[in-house]
């Protein structure tokens, strides 16, 4: 039966990579997740191993997912995490491989984003519920909540979908903590308390982090809150903090950036006097080099951030910024050093102690760019 299973789903990821190769812009497959269709249900029951108290098996695609798993797990015995996309991963544009068709026939549970942000993953999700394995978004409590920012055009097929980079409000990500947490408490009832424990302890250090993060950010000049990067990642991020975007791709990287979106965003660049603009760890800089070249010809004067923005992915495990709250901080410090380093008046706030991670002095005493 598993192998029966097994076949199954690999049938649908080589149907699945077949599709995908003949189209080159939209994401090729249904909708997944919060639109149109309903979230595959949470399962009540989930079989355990001989191996631990727990044997529960979690499968999570991007980075954010896995560490909002390791969070919530924390304290419990035999789970066992597999974390499909690693640090600078675009996940728009990640293609499942066989190993992740076997971890994830295999797992009792697959975490994953939603809001089309794994838009080649649909096939497969769809394959393993039926199978019995819980499909569960983090976006799902964000979007009943009625917090998602929609309205987005992606392809013939998907039109008023939501923005999937919902994340970077951390108030959104107390939702999906919590959600999370229930889902887990679902699943393994066994360790309910523990997840609950987590969620409450980690939603606290959220609330924290948000303070901190907004009391610089608006430490800004009104005028001067313009955010410029490659793709459009941070709808969610700039209104949380009082802040405009402007980006070169559209809300997918599967959007390809023309001669005139550049040139646009040029326009833009110099009609605002913005000092700044932004490389994505996950997208390769050649659109806002191309931008920062262009203004320059024209006379005007841009300098590229001090550091890579995480949009889609967070940084390398045991980092500052391969945490969530390390991911959202570090980007608070890019921007704002980025900007005095502009001679913006900039106020940077001192870090919280009570929170569970702490930015290395690397982030700390980062020194301007000549």
């Amino acid at each position: 039966m598993i192998h029966r299973a097994l076949k199954v789903i690999l049938l649908c990821f080589v149907l699945m990579l077949s599709v995908a190769a003949c189209a080159q812009t939209a994401p090729t497959t249904a909708p997944v997740g919060d639109a149109p269709a309903a979230e595959p249900p949470v399962a009540t029951t989930v079989a355990t191993t001989e191996e631990s108290s727990s044997g529960l098996r979690i499968v999570t695609t991007t980075t954010q997912a896995t560490d909002l798993v390791k969070v919530l797990t924390t304290g419990v015995d035999g789970i066992e995490i597999t974390a499909l996309m690693g640090a600078g991963v675009d996940p728009h544009l990640y293609q499942p491989t066989e190993s992740d068709i076997v971890a994830m026939n295999a797992a009792n549970m697959v975490v994953y984003n939603g809001l089309h942000l794994e838009g080649q993953f649909d096939t497969v999700f769809e394959a393993l519920s039926e199978q019995g394995v819980v499909i569960y978004a983090v976006s799902k409590p964000v979007k009943d909540g009625g917090f998602a920012i929609g309205g987005f055009t992606l392809s013939e097929s998907l039109v008023d979908v939501d923005d999937p980079h919902f994340w970077f409000d951390p108030r959104n990500w107390e939702l999906s903590v919590q959600g999370l947490a229930d889902a887990l408490a679902q699943v393994d009832a066994a360790n309910a308390e523990t997840y609950q424990a987590n969620a409450a302890a980690y939603i606290e250090e959220l609330g924290v982090l948000f303070e901190w993060a907004d009391t610089g950010m608006r430490s800004v000049d009104e005028a001067q809150r313009y955010l410029v990067t490659s793709h459009d990642a941070f709808q969610y991020f700039g209104a949380s903090f009082g802040w405009r975007m402007m980006a070169i791709q559209g809300l997918s990287t599967e959007d390809e950036a023309g001669v005139g979106d550049i040139q646009e965003t040029v326009d833009f660049v110099i009609d605002n006097a913005i000092p700044v603009v932004f490389v994505e760890s996950s997208i390769p800089p050649d659109t806002i080099e191309a931008v920062i070249e262009a203004v320059a010809s024209q006379g005007g004067d841009v300098r590229i951030g001090l550091r890579e923005m995480y949009s889609d992915a967070m940084g390398e495990p045991d980092t500052f910024g391969g945490t969530y709250i390390g991911m959202i901080a570090e980007n608070v410090y890019t921007i704002l050093q980025s900007y005095q380093c502009a001679d913006t008046t900039v106020e940077i706030p001192a870090w919280p102690d009570s929170l569970s991670v702490s930015p290395p002095a690397e982030i700390l005493d980062a020194a301007c760019a000549e």
